[in-house]
């Protein structure tokens, strides 16, 4: 199968790093795939090209930055896209974001039949089913990716009774998998022995529920003064939206914020006892919460999104409500119980083995590409 995997997006974030496990997974099964991306302004900044070409798949076409909607920009990325699909034969277009499904239906235009488009979704909870998302979902996509089966069944109502599919999302096995706690990364961030941890990975962001996660927090301190929260991420407001609030709780000397990491990140997801996540952020797949998983660290969830889904309650962690009172206690419950807490980090990361793994992703991905192009005829 020749596949081209396009985005607009030059960040290595969100549906970044999904999207290029994806795409060298499927070359390892066999398949031709290209990717057309643009490249980060800086030679500096971190980016998905970068992270392609060092991985030993450079795009093959370079798009514009930008992801919103913008003439004559788009009408010269459409124009090159639809070259390299007629030079290359390109089968099917996987499209990551609006724009480059928009790209994509330009380059294919007249040629349908030949190439086939495929597009991912990366929130779990579908927009308004407007005429515009009929269309776009609907007759110019052959077949719509979701985050989990349960989005794909919210989504179904925008897509009518065309293909969809919900989809896992996978992390690297060799990066993130069960293994001891490092007490030297511990002491790295402040903890001592006797101290219980919850963390969270997340970027401060108002949508984030940094209030909640605060105010759960100081609950759980009024009871458990061993206990300690690790906040793994960063933001440009960070510390209107996370610091300050925890200083004015009365908390800041047991929040640890440890910012932003890359080569330590799977040791700091050791480090803690019981992971967290009240919302997911830009990839829907919440892939921070599949990597603590394949870590053996058991999680405590609400329901938003796909959450519920990915954490199986009361066997890989806790699905709870979205109030601070309900969050305090779950933690409060894994803190205490060793041995809970112990069984249920390990069915999480025996879950994690088989379900969240590249393999199984682009196996699954790969039936979807077959059927998209069994119904292009």
């Amino acid at each position: 199968m020749k596949v081209l995997q396009v985005t607009s997006d030059w960040k290595w974030t969100g549906p970044a790093e999904p999207m290029l496990r994806l795409a060298l997974a499927l070359r390892e099964r066999g398949h031709d795939v290209a990717l057309a991306a643009p490249e980060a302004p800086s030679a500096s900044a971190r980016s998905l090209a970068s992270e392609a070409r060092a991985a030993g798949l450079a795009p093959s076409l370079v798009l514009s930055r930008g992801r919103g909607l913008a003439l004559p920009r788009d009408v010269r990325d459409a124009r090159a896209l639809r070259a390299f699909r007629a030079a290359q034969g390109v089968e099917l277009i996987h499209a990551w974001h609006t724009r480059d499904h928009l790209l994509a239906f330009a380059a294919t235009a007249g040629r349908r039949r030949e190439t086939a488009i495929v597009r991912s979704v990366r929130s779990a909870d579908p927009p308004s089913a407007t005429p515009w998302t009929r269309w776009l979902l609907g007759p110019a996509t052959d077949a719509l990716v979701c985050v989990s089966p349960g989005s794909a069944e919210r989504w179904r109502a925008v897509r009518g009774a065309r293909p969809i599919f919900g989809v896992f999302g996978a992390v690297d096995p060799n990066r993130f998998h069960l293994a001891r706690k490092d007490p030297a990364v511990r002491e790295s961030l402040g903890l001592k022995p006797e101290h219980r941890v919850v963390g969270i990975v997340a970027r401060a962001q108002p949508h984030r529920r940094f209030d909640l996660l605060l105010k759960a927090a100081a609950q759980l301190f009024r009871v458990d003064a061993a206990a300690r929260l690790v906040v793994i991420g960063r933001g440009t407001r960070h510390a209107e939206l996370a610091q300050e609030p925890a200083t004015r709780l009365g908390i800041a000397d047991r929040v640890i914020f440890a910012g932003y990491r890359t080569d330590d990140y799977p040791e700091i997801l050791r480090a803690i006892d019981v992971f967290t996540l009240l919302v997911p952020g830009s990839d829907g797949t919440c892939r921070a919460l599949l990597e603590a998983a394949a870590c053996g660290v058991p999680a405590v969830v609400s329901h938003r999104g796909a959450l519920p889904e990915l954490v199986v309650h009361d066997q890989t962690g806790l699905v709870v409500p979205e109030t601070p009172s309900a969050l305090a206690e779950a933690w409060g419950a894994l803190l205490r119980d060793t041995g809970r807490r112990a069984a249920l980090g390990r069915a999480a990361a025996e879950r994690a083995k088989r379900l969240f793994v590249p393999e199984r992703f682009a196996a699954e991905i790969e039936a979807i590409y077959a059927a998209a192009l069994r119904g292009r005829g």
